[in-house]
């Protein structure tokens, strides 16, 4: 039976009022709030969600209260620029295909669950996902969801087991969770049953404790054969992306050789904070922004495009 290795070597066993659109002008918002000081105590409640209710201002007006919320935001959290808006997702989702040469014996015949690294789309957008669950960084919920940035989480149970209501939290923010196993194993080392067990068991726990069993799996250090995607299917996988470029707190490591970013990317990182790293999961996630914004780049939800 062929195995599909990966080469993986950080696993451990990522109401703006009237009078403000009149003064400051509603298209000039990108630098009023912050960098031009037309942001007066009006827009700062209405950021807030002080004084005027957001459902009694007309679009233009909550056009620009965002903007001045997300300028502000980029600013506390020290990034270059505001990130990118994702378009819509497309109305037609692309067909998965496994990557060529990732592909396992009968991979089309038995319509084994895919292994990819890259969303077909002319979207210039890229999926931010994030393995295992070690960190628990309230400040990294906090960072995301005042930016509007969707990831997927991949977990592994006995890194999240300690802390499901961390990762219901991040679920209750419009984030995926994923299944990564329950004890993180090296899988092709396995038997078909022990496979199973690993990937079903994970499916279960994560029914139980968050509501539903996901359609999506990472194989731990991308690693997997032919009985992982038969297990992973057998449990209800639809598909098992993995990454094409992976971001750490101080560099970045890509799959291609001439190492930039593509259309479609899926980007890795961990659940890691200052006991593994030089740095915090906010800081690496303002180096990934950093990147990905400045190359012209929305970071987009990976489940609305399969």
């Amino acid at each position: 039976m062929r195995e599909v290795v990966q080469n993986d070597k950080s696993r451990a066993p990522f109401g703006v009022r009237r009078k403000l659109a009149l003064a400051c002008g509603a298209t000039a918002l990108a630098s009023a709030a912050l960098l031009s000081g037309c942001a007066g105590p009006d827009s700062v409640r209405a950021v807030r969600g002080e004084g005027e209710p957001a459902q009694a201002l007309g679009p233009e007006a909550r056009q620009a209260a965002e903007h001045t919320r997300m300028v502000a935001a980029a600013r506390r959290w020290r990034l270059e620029q505001v990130p990118l808006t994702p378009p819509a997702p497309p109305a037609t989702r692309p067909k998965i295909h496994a990557r060529d040469g990732f592909e396992v014996d009968h991979q089309e015949d038995w319509d084994l669950p895919p292994v990819f690294t890259t969303v077909p789309t002319e979207q210039k957008v890229v999926f931010l996902t994030i393995d295992d669950g070690a960190e628990k960084d309230p400040k990294f919920l906090a960072m995301m969801r005042d930016l509007k940035i969707p990831y997927t989480a991949f977990l592994s149970n006995y890194l999240v087991k300690d802390d499901y209501a961390y990762f219901r939290t991040m679920r209750s923010y419009g984030n995926t969770l994923n299944n990564h196993t329950l004890h993180h194993p090296y899988l092709p080392g396995l038997s078909y049953e022990e496979q199973k067990d690993e990937i079903c068991g994970m499916q279960d726990i994560m029914k139980r404790q968050f509501g539903k069993a996901p359609t999506v799996f990472r194989p731990p250090y991308g690693n997997y054969n032919q009985d992982t995607l038969v297990a992973a299917k057998s449990c209800g996988i639809k598909y098992a992306p993995i990454w094409n470029e992976e971001v750490f707190v101080d560099h970045w490591e890509y799959r291609e050789d001439d190492q930039r970013l593509r259309r479609g990317d899926i980007v890795l990182t961990h659940f890691r904070g200052r006991d593994d790293w030089d740095g915090t999961m906010v800081d690496d996630m303002r180096r990934f922004l950093n990147k990905v914004t400045r190359e012209g780049y929305a970071v987009a939800r990976l489940e609305d495009y399969l």
